[in-house]
């Protein structure tokens, strides 16, 4: 997974640096689809194939391969979270692969280029970004923590008035809030402890699969907004360290 990540990642950098050329055209409100994307996805799909020739993919961009994402074992795969950054020029996005086996995340990779940043965790193994063992922070005051969200972009705000009523119900408890654009990267900063909490809701499986799992084997906790919905299908989710993370899903399911 991390040799595909990596292979995928020099072609995003090399049209990173000459993203004003790129071509670019319009999927939906606040959503587009570079050749780089494409790119990216042709590459993973290739280098993941040969390791693992009867995996089964649910990618994000839309191409000409069979679709296999039913099967049992499956890669789940964003080639590029962060688009939108991508293509103003900033440098914010990532790669995002998860091994799915029987409806369970297994092993996941967030990979940040231009970084040089490498998340990763198998499940029992640990969470790690390169090499280094990640943990989730420890406080246990929300007046002291750093939450990450996602901003529903229009289309998406338009029909859904929660996010704001959210907003309001954490912003004077907390220290302060980030949105950075890249909902892999969110959760992989929750296991390396930078963010305290991360809450979201529109999300797709590619986004959040890969990171569910590198938050939980570093100690933090996940939930959706609705009680037992499946995590990585559900859209929605909230994942925090461990003495926040009852305070926080209560303030923001109330909301």
């Amino acid at each position: 997974m991390i040799k595909a990540a990596e292979k995928a990642a020099k072609s995003l950098k090399r049209d990173f640096g000459e993203v004003e050329h790129l071509q670019i055209s319009r999927k939906g409100p606040a959503d587009f689809v570079s050749n780089a994307d494409l790119e990216s996805q042709r590459i993973l799909r290739e280098e993941l194939s040969k390791a693992r020739p009867t995996f089964g993919f649910l990618m994000e961009e839309k191409d000409n391969a069979v679709d296999t994402s039913s099967k049992p074992e499956r890669w789940i795969v964003d080639p590029l979270d962060g688009t939108t950054n991508f293509l103003h020029g900033l440098n914010h996005w990532a790669i995002s692969i998860a091994a799915e086996k029987d409806g369970e995340i297994v092993a996941g990779v967030v990979c940040d280029p231009i970084k040089d940043e490498m998340f990763w965790a198998e499940k029992g193994i640990g969470a790690y970004n390169n090499n280094n063992r990640l943990r989730v922070s420890a406080r246990k005051d929300l007046a002291d923590c750093l939450l990450a969200t996602g901003v529903p972009f229009k289309g998406i705000m338009d029909s859904n008035p929660k996010f704001l009523q959210q907003m309001n119900a954490v912003m004077h408890k907390i220290s302060g809030i980030r949105r950075f654009g890249a909902a892999a990267l969110d959760l992989a900063y929750v296991a390396a402890g930078r963010y305290d909490g991360y809450w979201e809701m529109g999300l797709q499986p590619w986004d959040v699969a890969a990171g569910i799992l590198i938050v939980k084997e570093a100690g933090g906790f996940i939930a959706p907004f609705v009680p037992k919905e499946n995590l990585v299908t559900s859209g929605s989710l909230i994942a925090t360290n461990s003495p926040i993370h009852d305070e926080l899903v209560q303030l923001l399911r109330s909301a």
